[in-house]
């Protein structure tokens, strides 16, 4: 069997892994930012993850996988001024921020479980690891690489790339960012423009704010995964993964701050997942071309012609390798659809099938090896740079075969016991075990899912007990739309039957 090949985005190339700490993988995967709800380019790089999780797994690594939940500190330096996302859509929604996180964070949770994703081994949040970023950018400072304006610390990151290699994962050269980089409103006070916010002062109208040794303020968005991937997995460990978006500036920024706070560079191997596009434009709320998840699983989207189940999503992201661009369409969901349910059919009827055959009867020997091969090859796509796409495609060559042994086109014996096994174990293991395939209950002839009904009739349970019955006159009607027929139980229960 090959050894396990990572394409590795800080040398641009696929490298053999090999762990720091032998039977052991420290992961980092950049989580969410919940001021609101996951769309279907955020599925992409968790379901990702979770392959990569699953297989390191298979091949006997203890993984430890940390993916943080950012709730707090996450505004970006491209805008006009830099700010908050929580509290901005906090404010907006008329919410506390930590209500606002909670109901997103929440959603978000239900969302993964419903792609069948495993949980991380440890989910951080920003705020709850303000000592820890708080005590990096002391230490940064105490080294000469940042600086206090006004109760905000910023990154000195031209005295960086004096004696270190800032650009060294984007490719990006600091002389182009400068030339480049807009001047931002509230941002006079950086000494240089490429300069990022290590923590910010807080406005008095800023809801989220702490205390810190330069006044009362909020962190900036890099630091956090510097100071929670650190506490976690130490300074330096195995694999820090996220979408390809990320690159530049977050990636880049955490290098920087880490190397200069630890000394070391913060991950051995990086890992970075393509997007998902609309007819070839990235998907997010800048564009105003998102899906909800919650949207892909009702239909309700006029860019969705049906909904589309969990595990339909699924397997769309996995038919194609995850360094690739994805770009949605109906038709290629669809495609999906059909596909998926295609191979789980095969994948029910192998686990049904017995080896019967009588001995003294001829084999096959190029059936028995070609099939063996599609077999063996799923190995080798996976150590591959995690090469989903190809193990796919086996599985569906060995489909027809599958088939034809259920339906008598094939006898047998035409292939050995030892090869019928294989198969047998080879969908299994890949199919359920590393893909992460499932079987879906799916109630009604339209894809309306069990579990998105028991949330919306819950959110609608919600908002009536706290009297805001606007949002529940509004979620039934939506739910009548699509077929559905409540019925308020005395006890406080809801049932519902579909049209």
């Amino acid at each position: 069997m090959s050894e396990l090949r990572i394409y590795n985005s800080l040398h641009r190339q696929k490298e053999v892994f090999t762990s720091l700490t032998p039977g052991h993988v420290g992961m980092y995967v950049c989580g969410p930012t919940v001021s609101g709800e996951s769309h279907l380019g955020h599925a992409r790089p968790y379901i990702t993850f979770d392959v990569v999780y699953r297989y390191l797994q298979h091949l006997g690594y203890k993984v430890r996988y940390v993916r943080n939940i950012t709730d707090a500190g996450h505004f970006e330096e491209e805008g006009r001024a830099a700010e908050d996302k929580i509290s901005k859509f906090a404010t907006l929604e008329k919410l506390e921020p930590m209500e606002l996180v909670q109901k997103y964070t929440n959603l978000f949770h239900w969302a993964m479980l419903q792609f069948g994703n495993l949980e991380p081994s440890i989910e951080p949040t920003a705020t709850g690891h303000i000592i820890e970023q708080i005590e990096m950018i002391k230490t940064i400072m105490e080294k000469g690489y940042a600086y206090e304006v006004d109760g905000s610390v910023y990154f000195d990151v031209k005295k960086y790339a004096a004696s270190y290699d800032y650009g060294i994962l984007s490719g990006r050269v600091l002389e182009d960012m400068l030339e480049t980089t807009r001047e931002l409103e509230g941002q006079d006070d950086k000494q240089n423009k490429a300069d990022f916010a290590l923590w910010k002062k807080a406005p008095p109208e800023h809801i989220m704010r702490w205390p810190s040794p330069w006044g009362e303020g909020f962190p900036g968005w890099h630091i956090e995964c510097s100071a929670m991937s650190s506490k976690y997995l130490g300074n330096q460990f195995d694999i820090h993964g996220g979408g390809m978006d990320l690159q530049f500036p977050h990636h880049e920024c955490e290098i920087a701050q880490s190397e200069i706070a630890h000394g070391d560079m913060m991950a051995r191997y990086w890992m970075h997942n393509n997007m998902i596009t609309i007819n070839g434009r990235k998907m997010g709320k800048a564009y105003g071309n998102t899906i909800k998840l919650t949207e892909m699983f009702t239909g309700d989207n006029p860019q969705l012609e049906k909904a589309y189940s969990p595990m339909t999503i699924r397997f769309f992201v996995l038919q194609t390798h995850y360094r690739s661009t994805l770009d949605f369409s109906n038709e290629a969901l669809q495609g999906a659809e059909k596909g998926l349910q295609r191979l789980w059919a095969a994948y029910e009827t192998l686990q049904k099938l017995s080896y019967n055959a009588a001995a003294g009867q001829p084999l096959n020997e190029e059936l028995d090896k070609q099939v063996r091969q599609w077999c063996l090859e799923c190995a080798e796509f996976m150590n591959d740079d995690f090469n989903t796409a190809k193990v796919l495609a086996n599985l569906f060559e060995t489909t027809s075969v599958v088939n034809s042994l259920k339906g008598g086109q094939i006898k047998m014996h035409e292939i050995s016991e030892t090869t019928f096994r294989l198969l047998q174990e080879t969908w299994k293991t890949y199919l359920v075990d590393i893909l992460g395939i499932r079987q879906e209950t799916i109630t009604g002839e339209d894809n309306k899912l069990d579990g998105v009904l028991k949330m919306l009739i819950e959110m609608r349970k919600e908002a009536k007990s706290r009297k805001d019955y606007a949002t529940s006159d509004k979620i039934r009607n939506e739910l009548l739309a699509i077929g559905v027929q409540l019925k308020d139980e005395k006890d406080g229960t809801v049932s519902y039957s579909l049209q």
